[in-house]
């Protein structure tokens, strides 16, 4: 039995004041277009329930020309901290076919940056057998804030 233990951290420019940044987490509409949407899996359910003790979930199917083509993917996540504009964290889980491969605490930190807004995500993760790993999670979480920034309007 492997299991490995990762944290990485993705800093992040956007062109939103931290309120805009923040409702882009906080707000369903907002999130499902970055989160919950995407070009590599279709979306079987996705539920939000953002405040302290609530519960976010996805489940979606990889669709072909993914790495995991036909998999079914369950994001779970439950918010542990919530504070306006500056800061969330949650716990997350991941199961591929209904098979637990991670878990993690994930913390969002959103500050001013002159004009503009930073996002720092810091990924502190344990990953089981049949897991991505923290490059693939990495990569999945930069292409996310990625395509959060892009739906931002400017500061």
């Amino acid at each position: 039995m492997t299991i490995t233990h990762d944290t990485f951290k993705i800093r992040k420019t956007c062109d939103a004041a931290p309120p805009a940044i923040f409702g882009a987490f906080a707000f369903q509409d907002r999130k499902s277009r970055w989160y919950a949407a995407s070009p590599g899996h279709e979306p079987l359910s996705y539920s939000f329930d953002f405040r302290p003790g609530g519960e976010e979930k996805l489940t979606a199917r990889m669709l072909p020309g993914t790495p995991i083509a036909g998999k079914q993917l369950c994001w779970t996540s439950t918010y542990a901290e919530i504070v306006d504009n500056a800061r969330i964290v949650f716990f997350q889980t991941l199961d591929v076919d209904h098979a637990r491969v991670s878990a993690a605490v994930v913390t969002v930190e959103i500050a001013p940056l002159g004009d503009k807004g930073e996002v720092l995500l810091t990924h502190q993760a344990v990953y089981f057998e049949g897991a991505d790993g923290p490059a693939m999670r990495r990569m999945g979480w930069d292409f996310l804030l990625d395509t959060m920034a892009s739906e931002l309007h400017p500061a």
